[in-house]
């Protein structure tokens, strides 16, 4: 900064901060309350919720991703082995949420793209667009026409139904 630059355009702000004049020697009770609720009741939770949470630190559990480990299908289940009809069928749900959340993203995708593309949407959104036929396409054969009571083992007979189909055409 030069040494001759101009005082007056900046002026310095007074250098003595005016003193609060009290009226009354006795201390403020508004101040003495909160003192007192800060030491009576924030202290001590405060520092029992940092006990608890440095001892939970360690094995924090993971609520938002559980992870499933995968079960056979129904092809592989034995005649008979309920539980494996059960979980088999479970998994086929999760599968079914799974691409439905899917089929949403990709949507979602494509939707925000024609927004942001306007009238030229059909040239710029062009990959966006594929990839959403090709999911619903995919979706569509899996699980349409399932009806209201969709299920693992109706899935694998609409399945099992279309490579017939497919034998038949190509024979």
């Amino acid at each position: 900064m030069p040494s001759d630059h101009e005082k007056d355009a900046y002026p310095q702000p007074p250098r003595q901060t005016p003193v609060v004049d009290r009226q009354t020697a006795l201390p403020n009770p508004t101040l003495i309350l909160a003192k007192l609720f800060y030491y009576s009741v924030d202290v001590p939770v405060t520092t029992f919720r940092d006990a608890i949470d440095s001892i939970r630190g360690k094995n924090k559990p993971v609520f938002y991703h559980q992870k499933f480990r995968r079960v056979p299908d129904l092809t592989e289940c034995r005649q008979g082995d309920y539980l494996c009809y059960y979980e088999s069928e479970m998994q086929w749900r999760r599968d079914y949420k799974v691409d439905q959340e899917i089929l949403k993203v990709v949507k979602e995708r494509m939707r925000a793209c024609k927004t942001r593309e306007g009238p030229s949407f059909q040239q710029n959104c062009a990959p966006e667009m594929k990839l959403f036929n090709e999911v619903t396409q995919n979706y569509a054969l899996r699980y349409a026409d399932l009806g209201a009571y969709a299920s693992g083992r109706r899935c694998l007979m609409k399945q099992k139904e279309r490579m017939m189909a497919a034998q038949a055409q190509s024979a």
